[in-house]
């Protein structure tokens, strides 16, 4: 029997939990209090502790988390800023917006993450930071990358929009560090879509330095402290208070939500088990060392993806594709004079990567009928 199954879908979510956001809401309601209020402290404090850092600030987009770090760390125009291609537009957007330079990294080919080994020889004079992103999920290979920057005297900003409570744990036996804390700030998103999301657009930055993290409070808010005395020139990005109550009420679900993404990958392992032999070069997710993957996204590889997708589309399935052109491609982007083949392994991965549903809600009837369908384009 033909079943839809969308990308991604909110509606069981957020009707599970209607009222008690709905109570959250009208809490802010009757406080008055719509910007930087008491829920906004508090679920400050709440992701430092799930971050294991010191500090949490909260602002307004992953986007913006991204900016003000860089604008927290001095990094400015003429600055070189290193980071993989193959990640969403603002990672180097935000470098850009600060008159930096993006100085791309080709990715390593399993985990999608900016490869350590190819990061060296992109280090010149004028380099200030490294941006690795924690794609879909699964922290960027950091240890190498943390030597590096130590080394050459580095900062390190941790792009974990998709990677909150994702963990770096190099080997079996070692203690896993959680994305977020391994840099000198890291930076989360609250888009609806992700692990934890928003009512709107959200974001959050992290750090364990008390001067880093006071600069960025006060960059959110147009430097301003006390109000309207102006120490630097911020811009406006405060976390709103009423995002910042939703969150509260759905931080409570967050590891509960996180295991059922983990649970959905298992089970789509099991049942692509005989696909490769059908495929030929059907790549399901690698989870490195002894990482904590969270599956913001569930990105396996295929050939004849455009086609596959089509069809599936056809079949009322849903899917995405993150992402169809790498950065160094984009016209935006067309001052720094790359062309095909500088990154060839980030062109790969956006032409045969594929997106399935894995929201917290997916059933495994739905599930099922997701793998069924790509087995009978194959077999085609």
């Amino acid at each position: 029997m033909k079943m839809n199954v969308p990308f991604f879908d909110l509606k069981p979510q957020s009707l599970s939990l209607k009222e008690e956001i709905q109570s959250a809401i009208d809490e802010v309601f009757e406080t008055q209090q719509f910007i930087l209020g008491a829920q906004v402290e508090a679920i400050e404090k709440a992701i430092a502790q799930y971050c294991q850092t010191t500090y949490a600030i909260g602002v307004a987009s992953g986007s913006d988390a991204l900016f003000l770090s860089l604008m927290a760390l001095g990094i400015g125009p003429g600055d070189e800023v290193i980071l993989p291609p193959f990640t969403f537009f603002a990672t180097a957007g935000s470098v850009s917006r600060i008159e930096a330079i993006p100085v791309f990294v080709d990715i390593d080919p399993q985990t999608y993450n900016i490869d350590p080994l190819k990061i060296v020889e992109k280090i010149t004079e004028r380099t200030k930071a490294i941006l690795p992103v924690h794609l879909f999920g699964q922290c960027a290979d950091m240890d190498p990358i943390l030597q590096i920057a130590k080394r050459r005297n580095l900062f390190i900003i941790e792009d974990a929009a998709q990677a909150l409570g994702s963990e770096y744990k190099p080997s079996f036996d070692s203690k896993g560090r959680k994305a977020g804390q391994m840099g000198d700030l890291g930076c989360f998103s609250f888009y609806p879509t992700k692990n934890l999301g928003a009512f709107g657009d959200a974001g959050m930055v992290v750090a364990n330095d008390s001067l880093l993290a006071e600069k960025v409070r006060l960059l959110r808010a147009h430097g301003s402290r006390p109000k309207y005395y102006h120490k630097w020139i911020g811009i406006n990005s405060r976390l709103d208070t009423m995002q910042a109550a939703i969150l509260l009420v759905k931080f409570k679900y967050l590891e509960k939500w996180t295991e059922a993404r983990q649970r959905h990958a298992r089970k789509y392992e099991k049942l692509f088990q005989d696909l490769p032999s059908l495929v030929g070069e059907l790549r399901l997710p690698v989870i490195q060392y002894g990482n904590r993957h969270i599956f913001n996204q569930y990105v396996i590889r295929v050939p004849k993806r455009d086609q596959l997708r089509k069809f599936l589309a056809e079949e009322g399935i849903g899917t995405d594709i993150y992402y169809p052109l790498p950065l160094h491609l984009q016209e935006c982007f067309s001052f720094l004079k790359h062309r095909q083949g500088d990154f060839p392994i980030s062109e790969k991965a956006a032409d045969e990567t594929l997106a399935l549903p894995i929201f917290p809600e997916l059933t495994e009837d739905q599930q099922e009928m997701v793998v069924d369908r790509i087995r009978a384009f194959y077999k085609k």
